[in-house]
């Protein structure tokens, strides 16, 4: 695809067709993104729809092919055979779908990973064909890098082809003539007027025109089918003017025995030949925008360490195998420096994990038995065995994967301008080159214009001529219609390499005009964990004794804070597995504590009133404590034994690293900080004050936040929501911006609009500054693909001409034309090297 005409083009035929709900077509990725109803239409017919545009198209993906594998068959398959293994893959559990490529010696297989996998589809057609055939993966690149590198290969030929033929003519026409001995035998006559010069010109551009330069009349002539001038047609309209006149001209001169010929076949072989390189130099800095994307399918480990166990759990011994051939519930073994093959569970052993090239964060995360590890990450010390839980298309590496695809398939509100404008742009540049040339051989003939500026070997006719071919061939709306395609694409992919998955331009708009940012409390600017912040003893006695006294108490409840309660009695005890004293009698109260009988005394730990309706006294001191921690944002938690109060427990869920920079730098950035939360008064506004955030809503209800929202909208504030839980949904999807926390819900996650995998609110002002930069770079390619059209159309049309004499070559006007795509395109790609802001004590 060439430009905007050719993406509307491809959207309307494709939304067109029946059963086609959504259809997305991106210049950038020259990729479709189709949603549509397979009872109605296959994806056969989808490519025949677009193939009837005038465009080709192949398939890269379809829901269908998410639990999917191609296997490479070795040996002879006779029809004996093929229906064998057909029926012994068939009665495997799970397997939907075989099909046979024959040519290939492929065999496609449909399966749900929950009940088969690929090394037993493997091991039933080894054994089923009596050791006949073997199977294996088939070995296939990506078929959207195929096309690539086909097609920057193809631009590469094609270019310097025609540079073989071209430098010869530039030579002859530009060069030579300069040169007396070369120009006397260049100006040799053959036939009439016809000289040895024009007839090496017109020979040597003759296949650049019609050979090389065939694409360009296949593009138009199917453009024109159907009745959508594109790129295409502006130049096979300028390069055949060009050529054709020059034929007409030598041709004259052949019969004519006083005719002087001009002609333009360096006019004609150079315009093919720097759009040519241009197109080839665009290909290959759009393949680099899609770079993070590559760079994230590559983390994946190659082969991956299985180990076998016997009937009775034990490690029998271990085996090396292709990372795709993991299957689930099976135990990979990771060694120190080795990356993890599959996401699952850490079943054995203790490390610390890169996790950095996958969520961002560049600290090592400790993993222990019963933690969960992400495929493509590093081990860095420690032996781990790992329970694959999600494999293939399920691993949370290929969903980010497909996130950042989708993303860069979908289209930013300001590309909307582009669009309107490129829908006029070719047909009204076809007329403005037409109305160029009309008024120079005009104004020629009227001489109103010095004949002084005319070349001696030209007349009005021909020197118009060149003013309309130079009007058709700059002014070319690609640069247009990469502008904003180009750096949405990379932005999303420096995005996801920072730990913050954008979901589309329309995301990223939005979040550059973001003035006002609402922030949950509980998980958002606090750990969402409650701890063990403080311990007050009222009687003499040993801490350890205490806590092993309100761990037994608490250790049979589910409630936050008794298990805050137990991990903190933990610490205390340098034994891993520490055995708490018995606990007889268990009652639990919801919302107020639990009685328990631990060895022979009477343990009671929970709030103010459970203490005051178990009939026990509260001392000044103690009433004083819970005051001051309440102040603090703190619980209180009481624990009495015997009836007598021995000490308060004050229990906190931590306010973020770094949250008081955060809100800092945002109102440093002109974003004012709210706080919305369903917690109290009293801890909401401590939490308030401490992080810096002035207007705080408390004991709000999931709705009254998303209530909170609109009004804030409704005033002309553009609104962001950062949330984590279940509750913030609401909110997240009616802001303009929903930001969750990477560490919260799936419900979370799915409503928003950004994900922030670190769970970091750093990433709040990462996901904010590059979206901004990003739209800088994108305003500034529209100004640059505008202002570019609107200085160079005049200029190409012979403005400075009557004044000054200078007029814009055509070839020359083409490399400009090419340069100004690529120039679009690498401003964008600047944007790989974005730095995220570094705030104060991070």
């Amino acid at each position: 695809m060439a430009c905007k005409y050719c993406t509307s083009t491809v959207e309307f035929a494709l939304q067109a067709s029946p059963g086609v709900q959504r259809a997305s077509v991106a210049l950038a990725t020259e990729e479709a993104e189709i949603r549509y109803d397979r009872r109605i239409i296959s994806a056969s017919q989808l490519i025949q729809a677009v193939e009837e545009t005038g465009f080709e198209a192949i398939l890269v993906t379809t829901g269908e092919d998410q639990s999917r594998i191609d296997l490479k068959m070795d040996g002879v398959l006779d029809e004996t055979l093929i229906m064998i293994l057909k029926s012994s893959v068939q009665a495997l559990p799970g397997v939907e779908n075989i099909t046979f490529n024959s040519e290939l010696h492929k065999v496609t297989i449909s399966y749900k990973p929950d009940q088969t996998g690929p090394r037993d589809l493997i091991e039933v057609i080894n054994s089923a064909t009596f050791g006949h055939v073997n199977a294996s993966i088939y070995l296939e690149a990506d078929g959207r890098d195929q096309h690539r590198y086909g097609e920057i290969k193809r631009y590469r030929q094609s270019f310097l082809w025609s540079l073989i033929f071209t430098i010869p003519v530039f030579l002859t026409s530009m060069v030579f003539m300069y040169i007396p001995w070369l120009k006397d035998g260049l100006e040799k006559k053959v036939v009439n007027m016809m000289s040895i010069g024009e007839l090496v010109r017109w020979i040597l551009s003759t296949p650049v025109q019609f050979v090389i330069g065939r694409k360009f009349y296949a593009g138009a002539y199917k453009a024109m089918c159907r009745g959508s001038p594109n790129m295409d047609v502006l130049i096979a309209l300028g390069t055949n003017t060009a050529y054709f006149y020059s034929v007409y001209s030598v041709l004259r001169a052949a019969t004519s025995e006083n005719y002087m010929s001009t002609d333009f076949f360096e006019t004609s072989s150079m315009l093919i030949s720097f759009i040519l390189l241009g197109k080839y130099l665009e290909i290959l800095a759009k393949g680099k925008t899609s770079e993070a994307i590559a760079k994230l399918m590559d983390l994946a480990p190659e082969t991956a360490t299985l180990l076998m166990y016997d009937h009775e759990g034990n490690v029998v011994g271990e085996k090396e195998i292709d990372s795709r051939l993991i299957q689930k519930n099976d135990v990979i073994k990771v060694v120190p420096g080795g990356k993890v093959a599959s996401d699952g569970f850490v079943i054995w052993g203790q490390s610390h994990v890169n996790e950095s090239m996958v969520t961002g964060e560049s600290r090592p995360v400790a993993k222990r038995k019963g933690d969960t590890v992400i495929g493509g990450t590093v081990n860095e010390n420690g032996v781990l065995h790992v329970r694959a839980t999600f494999v293939g298309s399920e691993g949370a590496l290929a969903q980010i994967v497909r996130l950042v695809e989708s993303a860069q398939m979908a289209k930013a509100p300001v590309q909307k301008f582009a669009d309107h404008i490129s829908r006029v742009f070719v047909p009204l540049v076809i007329l403005f080159s037409m109305l160029t040339w009309l008024t120079w051989f005009v104004a020629g003939r009227l001489h109103s214009y010095p004949h002084s500026w005319i070349p001696q070997s030209m007349d009005s006719f021909q020197l118009a001529l060149q003013f309309g071919i130079s009007v058709m061939v700059i002014a070319c709306p690609c640069a247009l219609g990469l502008a904003t395609p180009t750096a949405v694409m990379v932005a999303t992919g420096v995005g996801a390499s920072h730990g913050v998955l954008i979901k589309g331009g329309q995301a990223l708009e939005s979040a550059q005009k973001v003035d006002c940012i609402v922030f949950d409390k509980t998980g958002t600017l606090t750990i969402g964990k409650p701890v063990v912040v403080d311990t007050k003893l009222l009687k003499n006695m040993v801490l350890r004794e205490f806590y092993d006294y309100a761990a037994a108490a608490e250790v049979n409840s589910e409630h936050p804070l008794a298990k805050a309660i137990v991990e903190h009695a933990k610490k205390l005890h340098p034994e891993e597995n520490h055995i708490w004293p018995e606990a007889r009698e268990f009652i639990s109260v919801t919302g107020q504590g639990v009685k328990v009988d631990v060895s022979d005394k009477s343990v009671i730990v929970g709030n103010k009133s459970f203490m005051l309706s178990s009939g026990i006294d509260i001392s000044l001191e103690a009433l004083e404590i819970l005051m001051e921690e309440e102040e603090k944002a703190r619980t209180g938690i009481i624990v009495a034994i015997d009836q007598e109060v021995v000490g308060i427990i004050s229990v906190s869920d931590p306010i973020k690293p770094n949250a008081h920079e955060v809100i800092s730098y945002l109102k440093s950035m002109n974003v004012e900080s709210i706080m919305v939360t369903g917690d109290n008064w009293g801890t909401a506004n401590a939490i308030g004050k401490e992080v810096g955030i002035e207007k705080i809503i408390a004991e709000a209800k999931p709705e009254q936040k998303a209530e909170r929202v609109k009004e804030l909208q409704l005033s002309g504030r553009t609104v962001a929501m950062v949330g984590d839980g279940i509750n913030d949904s609401p909110a997240l999807v009616s802001a303009d911006v929903g930001l969750a926390i990477g560490a919260g819900t799936d419900v979370a996650i799915e409503a928003a609009d950004i994900v922030l995998m670190k769970s970091n609110l750093e990433d709040v002002i990462t996901a904010i500054d590059l979206s901004r930069k990003t739209f800088f770079r994108i305003r500034m390619n529209y100004v640059w693909a505008l202002g570019y059209n609107v200085i160079g159309i005049p200029i190409a049309a012979g403005v400075l001409f009557p004044s000054t004499g200078f007029r814009l070559p055509p070839w020359v006007a083409g490399a400009a034309m090419a340069a100004s795509s690529v120039s679009v395109v690498c401003w964008s790609l600047l944007l790989r090297y974005y730095k995220a802001p570094k705030i104060v004590g991070s």
